[in-house]
């Protein structure tokens, strides 16, 4: 594990990110610039921290109480090559890893690099697109606007199309 991230932040014991105890690592950098965003300091590209991923996957390790991790922003995709094998070698240790991405589903698919398709590929869970200000719903399990999905990874890649996540952890008996 050579690469870094550059970070914007790193909540050890996160309860909001995601179902249950999580590390909630947040990348510095973000292109989308949604309008009433809760990170906004986080936009500035090369401003945060570079931390290597085998610090971070320590910082993960060493809690025994965590067994989910959640990629947050800024915006991961930004700096995918890293967070991808900061993933994988999460996921071989039996980690569920999630991420927030401003990008759909759709366009990592379509137009994503071979890097943020590989950092798809190693998620089980993503809540994608955009925050729309307009659709804010503070009702809202772990996403923040309407638009918002929360999608099973592995089934939305094994149907070529996006696929809700069902797990009552992450949906809260909302259905949606």
């Amino acid at each position: 594990m050579e690469a870094s991230i550059q970070l914007a932040g790193l909540i050890e014991d996160s309860i909001v990110d995601g179902p249950g105890i999580r590390t909630a690592i947040f990348a510095q950098g973000c292109p989308h610039h949604c309008k009433g965003c809760h990170n906004p300091e986080s936009w500035e590209f090369g401003v945060g921290t570079d931390v290597p991923v085998a610090e971070l996957y320590a910082a993960v390790k060493s809690n025994p109480l965590v067994r989910g991790v959640t990629f947050s922003g800024g915006e991961p995709f930004s700096q995918a090559e890293a967070f991808a094998e900061l993933a994988a070698a999460l996921k071989a240790d039996g980690y569920e890893v999630a991420s927030y991405t401003g990008y759909t589903f759709e366009e990592l698919v379509n137009d994503g690099t071979p890097a943020q398709k590989k950092l798809l590929s190693l998620l089980d869970i993503l809540v994608d697109g955009r925050f729309i200000l307009e659709q804010r719903n503070l009702d809202l399990r772990f996403r923040g606007s309407e638009n918002q999905r929360i999608l099973n990874v592995p089934e939305s890649l094994a149907a070529q199309k996006a696929v809700w996540c069902t797990a009552e952890r992450w949906i809260g008996g909302s259905g949606t």
